[in-house]
């Protein structure tokens, strides 16, 4: 695709007009509600598949076809991102009112992290094409790795990362709002938000990890690479909130995203044998995530439920 520079300047100018809106609108402390985060949900996919829109009729149906298959990848993977940033919250015991702000500049690392990384696999697979095939079995790998430690839950007492941060910058244990950092007895400590803060970024950093091969595998062009991830990535926040308390039904979604890495990897590395028609690619990642994600609330489902309705409604007349 042959993409002007002003077309980057617009969409990263889009980016930045939404991230100020998020912003202001969220710019006191306040407990983020089932409704409002649904209301925002509703802006980031209308504004994701509405660009996705412009992209098909500006570059035609393959590379809108390409550019929905990257966003829907992301998007699902993002799903997974919310199960450790509800175990990061827990852990640090994060206020409900304090968790949009941690997560506002989380999404914002997020996305240069993953522009840095755009940027980096495009020059790589320019300057060599066998390196997709190792990210085709890096996919496969993770892939099946994400399957047989699907119930594995992740130990934020031994994490490195935070143990190395903690021990080289001087902090205090209480909360103060919002604020990452404050002053105490003349001297600057941060707060255990910024510790939140720094385990959600490198959280983001390690999905990226998975997420950019992935995106890799259905398109590479750089610019429908990184539209794809960051319009999927705006949305992060308000689906952590409207999810969070439904993430201990998602049992089976872990099985689902391993099958889309595994089918993206395998697409991969077939790239000189057979070329997986995008359409194919939509519908093997929308069919996996609906059915894992079906399945789930089926299983998880209270099955005494139907009864408990029968029990409390009242007996019809002659009865």
């Amino acid at each position: 695709m042959d993409v002007p520079f002003w077309a980057w300047a617009a969409v990263v100018a889009v980016i930045l007009a939404m991230l100020a809106v998020d912003l202001f609108a969220h710019r006191t402390a306040h407990v983020v509600s089932v409704k409002e985060a649904a209301v925002w949900s509703a802006v980031w996919v209308s504004l994701g598949l509405g660009f996705g829109g412009i992209v098909w009729w500006a570059y035609g149906a393959e590379a809108g076809g390409e550019y929905y298959a990257g966003y829907l990848i992301e998007k699902s993977l993002a799903v997974d991102n919310v199960f450790v940033f509800a175990l990061i919250f827990t852990y640090f015991a994060v206020p409900r009112e304090y968790q949009h702000r941690v997560l506002f500049y989380g999404v914002l690392g997020a996305l240069v992290f993953r522009a840095v990384f755009i940027a980096a696999g495009s020059v790589l697979i320019s300057s060599f094409a066998w390196i997709l095939y190792l990210f085709g079995a890096f996919l496969v790998v993770t892939g099946w790795k994400m399957f047989t430690h699907r119930n594995d839950e992740m130990d934020l007492s031994r994490n490195r990362v935070l143990a190395w941060v903690r021990k080289r910058v001087p902090s205090t244990d209480e909360y103060h709002g919002q604020k990452f950092w404050v002053k105490e007895a003349g001297a600057w400590v941060a707060t255990p938000l910024f510790f939140v803060l720094v385990m959600v970024e490198t959280t983001d950093i390690i999905f990226a990890v998975d997420s950019i091969p992935a995106i890799f595998a259905v398109t590479q062009d750089p610019f429908l690479v990184f539209t794809s991830n960051a319009f999927a990535i705006l949305g992060l926040r308000a689906m952590y909130f409207l999810l969070a308390d439904l993430i201990d039904r998602f049992v089976y979604l872990k099985a689902g995203l391993a099958a889309i890495l595994v089918f993206v990897g395998v697409k991969m590395l077939l790239l000189d044998v057979y070329k997986v028609p995008i359409w194919l690619s939509l519908t093997v990642i929308a069919l996996c995530l609906v059915v894992s994600v079906g399945l789930s609330l089926y299983r998880t489902r209270d099955p005494e439920e139907p009864d408990r309705r029968l029990q409390e409604s009242p007996p019809s007349p002659g009865t």
